[in-house]
């Protein structure tokens, strides 16, 4: 909800705004719009923002105005209240799995009037849970007293609300607000989503607070997405909710996603959740005592007795895993009193976790991870079941995957590049490798920056740093946008950078890097205009600046292709590119038989 601006309203003015809102408030003149807050993880519709609106053709449409005036006359306790009441009589949330988030404002939370029990009354009466709605506080004021807003926002949560921080990163918003109140949800503003793909400070701040947050089992929502590339951004970052106008406008009605933008998310998707890692859960499993839900509890229990290294076993019905039972937990059920007289007869899916968290063996280890330390603290150490087409494949400590997560990481950093962070040799050697010997056609990209020397030593090596960096943005973002989801992009060293890609037009996806760099390149050169450059042996050479030259290798699967082929022939092309003036792309394909191979050299310039 967008913050709220402040008039000083006073004499008649101020007893004419009055009248107004009671009147607003007898005849219960506002409307409710929704907008759907979308799941970045698959695309689908998480839950909806119910928005106020004033009368049509009135100065109190627009919610800034209209609660704004409240405040100010002193009705805005009964407005929040009516609004709430009109949210939830126009809810249509899905109430199996979606959430209605109602706004609340941190001022409402101080005054004497608001009592906690009127919003349940309404839920009962509209078939809604308390723990489908989501209290979502907006910071128009700072909170004073953060120890009674706390002892309000406990009592809801004790009836299974939910809490959310609006508009993080703006206004009042503070760390200690979400240390105070410990939410579930945090809204960031969307001052901080506006061009997150060109501003690496937004990508920080953005980037820490989604650590911080995974750490308190809190879910980030980003606020006004309105570009596609604000969009790529967040889902490769690994933000969980999204909300703005590319998503869904405010509506009376329910609302679909487009399907091309529910495929964005899936594709990008895919490259956050294997970019830290090529493990997949199903290589982390291990075999599991398995028990049928009829089992009686006694069975499972002597055979606890009789394994004492056994932590804990799954619960099946026809090798399909339903639950989940820890060594600890029954016998903590069987120690209470009356406990084996209660429990002893009883089959065990009585007693096993039915909520256990199971998982499909390719889901990557560093989503797992998330999903396991999501759990309530109880669950924490729980095995995770996993499946192979549904059936029970085995299970896997968490320790286990802190310890794959840790490695993988470790052997990351030992060979990324430490100015980009982008995979260095020895991860271009394996991923060149990989798909070379899996005999499907893909296509090798090699970037290199020409006359940078020149760049460097004009504008200083931190200079030089920024354009690698930059260029370096160009092709993720442009792999991003046309490519497939584990496309792969590296750093060779200094400003030699690699793609590699499944697209099926790899001449589009090299035409998007170049122009990409030649909007953004401009910037490096400090509002002076060039007409010459020096190349590497200092001789004058006329160019308005740096350019970059692509070579494209497409490689084809009818003819077996090396690792050697492919540098020969790029560097064959990247010699022919420098010999063209600007930023050029020469593509050749290679692995096709002789007698239809063709010699074609094909040159694309920045500016067609």
């Amino acid at each position: 909800m967008a913050r709220h601006r402040i008039h000083i309203t006073s004499g008649k003015h101020g007893a004419l705004a009055r009248a107004e809102l009671l009147d607003i408030l007898q005849q219960q003149a506002i409307a409710t719009l929704f907008q759907p807050i979308v799941s970045l993880i698959d695309g689908t519709v998480f839950g909806y923002e119910a928005l106020s609106r004033g009368p049509e053709n009135s100065e109190l449409h627009s919610p800034l105005e209209l609660f704004g005036r409240a405040e100010e006359v002193g009705l805005l306790y009964p407005l929040e209240r009516l609004a709430r009441e009109k949210a939830i009589q126009g809810s249509f949330i899905r109430k199996e799995d979606q959430l209605l988030f109602l706004n609340l404002s941190a001022h409402i939370l101080q005054d004497p009037r608001f009592v906690p029990g009127n919003t349940l009354k309404l839920l009962e009466a509209r078939g809604i849970a308390p723990g489908n709605v989501v209290f979502e506080i907006t910071e128009r004021t700072s909170i004073e007293d953060f120890g009674a807003a706390k002892r309000i926002l406990d009592h809801y949560r004790q009836q299974g609300y939910r809490i959310a921080i609006d508009d993080a990163g703006a206004g009042y918003s503070s760390l200690q607000a979400i240390a105070e109140l410990q939410p579930d949800f945090i809204k960031m503003d969307r001052s901080l989503i506006r061009e997150v793909h060109l501003s690496k400070t937004k990508e920080y701040i953005l980037e820490t607070m989604l650590a911080f947050a995974q750490k308190l089992d809190i879910f980030i929502i980003a606020e006004g997405i309105e570009t596609s590339e604000e969009l790529m951004k967040l889902t490769r970052m690994g933000i969980h909710y999204g909300q703005g106008y590319l998503l869904g406008r405010p509506s009376e009605r329910e609302v679909s996603l487009k399907p091309e933008i529910r495929e964005n998310i899936a594709r990008h998707r895919k490259n956050y959740e294997t970019a830290g890692s090529v493990w997949a859960i199903g290589d982390l499993a291990s075999p599991c005592p398995c028990f049928d839900g009829k089992t009686p509890i006694s069975t499972v229990a002597s055979y606890f007795n009789k394994n004492v290294t056994a932590l804990g076993a799954v619960i099946v019905t026809d090798q399909k895993p339903i639950g989940l039972i820890m060594r600890d937990r029954l016998f903590q059920q069987l120690a209470g009193q009356y406990g084996y007289s209660l429990f002893w007869n009883r089959t065990i899916d009585q007693v096993m976790d039915g909520k256990a968290l199971i998982v499909d063996e390719q889901t990557p280890v560093e989503r797992v991870s998330q999903l396991a330390t999501s759990r309530d603290i109880n669950n924490l150490y729980d095995f995770v079941v996993i499946t192979s087409e549904g059936r029970i494949r085995g299970a896997a400590s968490i320790r286990a995957i802190l310890e794959c997560i840790t490695n993988a990481r470790m052997e990351n950093a030992k060979v990324a590049s430490p100015l980009t962070g982008l995979p260095g040799n020895m991860q271009i050697h394996r991923e060149l490798t990989k798909r070379l010997s899996d005999g499907k056609r893909f296509s090798v990209m090699y970037a290199d920056l020409d006359y940078f020397k020149w760049f460097n030593d004009r504008y200083g090596f931190h200079k030089g740093d920024q354009l690698i960096q930059f260029t370096a943005d160009c092709i993720q973002q442009a792999v991003g946008v046309l490519g497939e989801p584990y496309d792969f992009v590296g750093h060779i060293g200094g400003d030699d950078l690699i793609a590699m890609t499944v697209c099926h037009d790899p001449e589009k996806l090299g035409s998007e890097i170049l122009r990409r760099f030649e909007q953004g390149v401009g910037v490096f050169y400090e509002e002076q205009e060039w007409t010459y450059v020096e190349d590497r042996n200092g001789n004058r050479v006329e160019s308005e600046g740096v350019t970059l030259s692509l070579s494209l290798v497409v490689c084809e699967t009818a003819v077996p292709v090396s690792m050697e082929q492919i540098s020969l022939t790029a560097a064959k092309l990247k010699k022919q590119a420098k010999a063209h003036r600007g930023s050029v792309m020469c593509s050749h394909k290679i692995g096709v038989p002789l007698l239809t191979e063709a010699d074609q050299l094909q040159v694309n310039s920045s500016g067609s």
